[in-house]
């Protein structure tokens, strides 16, 4: 595989995930998105496929040996016309056998920070290490299914498309989908019933992060230059 690995200011490491992670990843699930269907969260067996599936779109956010961030990310050929897919048809049980290797697009299955460790970047970096992805193989740039974490707090105020417009017009801001559209991501619909977790009553925005856009800490110069390991990682 292709070795990513970046060390941000706070000493924090964005970089590859390994086999020897999946058992801490299974936990960050928990912490992460206590309210989401058991079903719909990944277990340390599904990610140990997901490196024999997808090995260079799985990444974590180490401090130390811990892990306290990742995403998980495979390649599919999107239709933006026909946008009827859902939480679990992208993730297949948590196997992500849905990766389709040629894929255009790089889909992000989810994106997880350890909630002691937010605010300090590490989201960001998260979709930085996807975003030199998609340039060094020369894909059309990131979709994923952001949730819209702060309307199930407030559905018998509103509509869901109406909490959906407030947040893209910026009128109203939610925790996950404000900083996605803050990073350059650009909404393309509202999906019901995209997930089970009563935190977004089962609500999503599908949100596209063209190849073209920047992320804060992605170089294209860097990208190209990612290393081929041909032994196991050192350490």
């Amino acid at each position: 595989m292709f070795w990513y690995s970046r060390r941000l200011d706070t000493g924090l490491v964005v970089m590859h995930a390994r086999p020897e992670h999946a058992e801490q990843l299974e936990q960050l699930q928990l912490v992460c998105f206590p309210t989401l269907a058991d079903e719909e969260r990944f277990k340390a067996r599904h990610y140990r496929k997901h490196l024999e599936i997808f090995d260079e779109g799985q990444f974590v956010a180490l401090d130390g040996d811990r892990v306290v961030g990742a995403t998980a990310t495979i390649r599919l050929t999107f239709d933006f016309d026909h946008v009827t897919h859902t939480f679990a048809d992208i993730i297949q049980g948590g196997w992500l056998t849905s990766h389709e290797p040629d894929g255009d697009w790089l889909y992000g299955a989810d994106i997880g920070v350890d909630p002691a460790y937010r605010g300090k970047g590490l989201a960001t970096a998260l979709y930085a290490a996807r975003q030199e992805l998609v340039w060094r193989r020369g894909l059309k740039g990131q979709v994923t299914g952001g949730m819209l974490r702060g309307y199930g707090a407030v559905k018998h105020e509103m509509s869901a498309e109406d909490y959906y417009a407030g947040v893209v017009a910026g009128r109203l801001k939610d925790a996950t989908l404000s900083m996605q559209l803050g990073l350059g991501f650009e909404p393309r619909a509202l999906l019901k019933d995209y997930l089970q977790d009563p935190v977004s009553d089962n609500y999503c925005a599908l949100i596209v992060l063209d190849a073209s856009k920047d992320v804060p800490g992605a170089s294209r110069t860097l990208a190209r230059q990612y290393v081929r390991l041909t032994t196991p990682v050192p350490g």
